[in-house]
């Protein structure tokens, strides 16, 4: 909802102005005569016009100004002080973003609707647990849950990315590797192979093919490369479904144990910041990464809007987990459960994701040994050959 600036005249007759949120110029005119303010000028916020990011924002500076509001709010501090306090701790975009969230609360705006409007910035589910909050008196409570939240999930996404950092590093160093033996050694090594009139053994025949196409097609390999790669991100998106559900069925089944993360540990979060498990569902169902759970999701959410039991609703999910939700609606401590087996399936992903490294490694090395070996084999065994002939 855009944020108007106003000039006009008390009852009293003294020049004031301020700041209102309005559907538009003759809403904010209406809101502001119903304050007994005769309006002399109106214009809309510039902050609230311009798009303020370009790029998605980062969830570390998110997570830190979640918990300072949380700080301050907890201290007695009023909303819109603090949010004006924050502000000036940052520069550029975020000073920009939460000026305007401070514009539209002293308009008459809640929080979460002030937030709301930058929805790039602060999603669904963090709003919704800010409405909750607001509604129930504990939004300092909600706020430091959330930044939990975000923390632990910039936590996870920093263990995959460090566990693959070296198989990625190897990866890509090992196809440089090849291709430089391929294109630039290779030929140099067996051009006194093509001159000879002896006949080659087939692996060395292999390997010039290989050498030979490799120096003269390489843009052919980069280009499929690329197309490789366009095509399966034009598939990711029309057909995500499809995709998910290859990944539900990974072998070591790390992907379903960082779904399962996922799940119990927004919808926990969720219900224990003061949502509706309604609520709560829809927004875990959005946030979870996968289309076929997410559809399984919002189906158990339709069952459970109609009076079933959320763990006689999941289809598809692990017994363990639907035996644990059950035990947790009958003890009336679903997200305080819940919250505890997040910790479990994020024990179970660590070992998993390490289990699933340590086995990458050793793999990449014995695949390059292969192909350092059959080079090895290729070039020496006509250079064997050749030896006996001349003996």
């Amino acid at each position: 909802m855009p944020v108007f600036k106003y000039t006009g005249y008390d009852q009293a007759g003294s020049l004031t102005e301020g700041i209102i949120e309005a559907d538009g110029h003759k809403d904010a005119v209406l809101k502001i005569k119903t304050k007994g303010i005769f309006p002399k000028g109106i214009e809309e916020s510039v902050s609230s016009r311009k798009k303020i990011l370009s790029k998605k924002p980062s969830q570390l500076v998110l997570s830190s100004v979640t918990r300072r509001l949380s700080t301050l709010v907890s201290a007695g501090v009023p909303l819109i002080e603090a949010i004006s306090a924050i502000s000036v701790e940052h520069k550029g975009e975020w000073r920009n973003i939460l000026t305007d969230v401070k514009d539209r609360l002293a308009g008459g705006s809640t929080l979460a609707r002030a937030m709301d409007a930058h929805h790039e910035i602060f999603p669904e589910s963090y709003t919704g647990m800010v409405a909750a909050g607001e509604s129930s008196g504990r939004l300092d409570d909600v706020l430091l849950k959330l930044a939990d939240l975000q923390e632990k999930e910039i936590a996870i996404k920093n263990k995959v990315r460090t566990a693959l950092v070296y198989p990625s590093f190897m990866a890509c160093v090992s196809v440089l590797i090849l291709f430089f033996l391929f294109i630039f050694v290779i030929p140099k090594i067996t051009k006194i192979f093509e001159d000879t009139s002896t006949s080659l053994p087939f692996i060395t025949m292999v390997l010039l093919w290989i050498s030979t196409f490799f120096k003269d097609f390489w843009w052919l390999m980069l280009l499929s490369a690329g197309g490789a790669a366009a095509l399966y991100r034009n598939i990711r998106k029309t057909k995500k479904e499809l995709i998910d559900s290859i990944l539900l069925k990974e072998p070591l089944g790390i992907l379903m144990e960082l779904y399962m993360l996922r799940f119990s540990m927004t919808i926990g979060f969720l219900l224990s910041g003061g949502l509706q498990i309604l609520n709560a569902m829809q927004l875990t169902a959005r946030s979870i990464g996968n289309a076929v759970l997410e559809k399984k999701i919002i189906s158990a959410r339709e069952k459970v809007s109609q009076g079933a039991s959320l763990s006689a609703s999941l289809e598809g999910f692990p017994p363990t987990l639907l035996q644990i939700i059950a035990t947790g609606e009958k003890t009336g401590r679903l997200a305080e459960v819940l919250m505890k087996t997040a910790a479990s399936y994020e024990a179970e992903f660590d070992r998993k994701l390490q289990r699933a490294i340590s086995l990458l490694e050793p793999v990449l090395i014995l695949t390059m040994g292969l192909v350092v070996g059959f080079i090895v084999v290729a070039v020496l065994l006509p250079i064997f050959e050749m030896n006996q002939i001349m003996n």
